[in-house]
This record gives structure tokens, sequence and C-alpha cells, in this order.
């Protein structure tokens, strides 16, 4: 019992730490992000035809803090997954160990591809429709505080489901989902998918659908490489058991 209970708290100081150290990670991600806030925001507003507003002072730090944290994100997940993996990798087996630790680049690259694809395609396209829906009747003109909290709904969530692909593969090699439960469930996740994608474009056919088939298609794409894992997965089982019989 008392063995447990140390194995417990060794756990919970082992958590704490992962925690601690993404967290650092996050505030100096966020302060490099903060230094460069100027050069990002140039960036984001360069096609812009109309020069952004402030309603006080407190919307100008809002901002600076809105595009900081964006950087942060971005930056630490593939600090965050790092600690994950070295968090688990006690439970795992080698060949667990180099197959896991390859996730990793590939959740930042994904995040990064996900916000790409929000900014570059969704977030033009939303706010074309937005803009001309009421063109004849009001005087455009955008807050900074509002025009950035636009940019960060149209694209953190994508940059949070394309992560959907690595994540599958990582918990498919742990054991702890496969294809088969992926399948099973295809219809429900294809309705929260596509619930996703009516929320957060304008009202008309082609917007939900240039953002639905992405999505349906990332799922699938899933799935096909859950398959993959999985096989790898039990094929190396059943060696390793095979193995261990003819030592046995």
């Amino acid at each position: 019992m008392e063995d447990k209970e140390l194995q417990l708290v060794d756990h919970l100081d082992e958590l704490r730490k992962r925690i601690i150290i993404s967290a650092i990670a996050f505030v100096v991600f966020f302060i490099v992000g903060f230094i460069y806030v100027t050069d990002i925001y140039d960036w984001l507003v360069r096609d812009l035809e109309v020069k952004l507003i402030v309603l006080g002072p407190s919307d100008i730090i809002w901002v600076y803090f809105m595009i900081a944290t964006i950087i942060a994100i971005a930056g630490t997940i593939p600090v965050l997954a790092s600690q994950i993996w070295l968090f688990v990798k006690p439970a795992l087996k080698p060949l667990e160990r180099r197959i896991t630790l390859s996730y990793i680049p590939a959740l930042f690259i994904l995040f990064i591809v996900g916000l790409a694809f929000g900014y570059f395609i969704i977030f033009p396209m939303v706010l074309e429709f937005l803009v001309k829906m009421g063109a004849d009747m009001f005087v455009t003109n955008f807050t900074a505080d509002r025009y950035f909290r636009f940019i960060m709904n149209m694209t953190l969530p994508f940059g949070v489901l394309f992560e959907l692909p690595a994540v599958v593969m990582f918990l498919t090699s742990l054991g702890i989902i496969n294809p088969f439960v992926l399948a099973k469930i295809r219809k429900y996740a294809y309705f929260v998918l596509i619930l996703i994608a009516i929320v957060i474009t304008p009202p008309d056919f082609m917007s939900d659908f240039v953002v639905t088939l992405p999505l349906l298609l990332l799922y699938e794409i899933s799935i096909n490489l859950s398959k993959i894992v999985h096989k790898k997965r039990m094929k190396k089982l059943t060696e390793q058991e095979a193995e261990f019989a003819e030592e046995a």
C-alpha cells in the first residue's frame, strides 16, 4: 500500500514538472510574440483596405495579448507534446518510444497547416461575405479588438482540428484506440464535424461545403492512418509473443 502511494506521489511530481516546463515555454513564446507584435500586426493587416480603430487604451493592450497568445500557443505545442511523451515514456516499450517521438514534429506542422487553412482560405471567404452582406446598409469600420478576435475564431479551431491525424496515430500506437472504433463512430464524428463547419462559416452551401470537405477528409485520413499503425502494432506484438514463447 505504501509503495503504491509513493508511486502515485512520484507520478504527480513528474506531472507537475511537465506542466511547469510547458507553462514556462508558453510564457517565453508569449514574451517573444509580444516583442515582435508590431511586425506581426503589420503583416496581418497588409491587405486590409481600412485602418483599424480602437475604442480605448485597453483595446490596444488586448490586441497585443491576442497576437502574442497565438504565437505562444503555436510555439508551445511541440514543447507540450514532448513533455507528454516524456511523462508516458517510462510505460512505453523501446519501439513505442521511437514511434511516438516521431509524432511531435507532426503535431506542430499540422497545427501550422490548420492555421494557414483558416487564415488564407476560411477567413477571407467569411470576411468578404459579411462585408458584402452589409455594404448597402452600413459604413464598414473595424475595431482592432473585434477584427483580431474574428481572426482567432477563424484560425485556432482549424489549427486544433488539423491535429486529428497525428493524435489518432499517437493514441493508436499506444493501444488506446483502434481503427475499428473510429469506423464505428464515423456517423457521429461526421455529425460533429459538419456542425462545426456550419457554425463557423457563413450561411451558404458553398462555404459550408468548402469547410466540411477537408474536415471529413481529415477524419477518413485519420482512420486509414490508424489502420496502418494498428496493423504494425499487432504484427510487432505477435512477433514479441512468438519470441517469448520460444524462450519459454
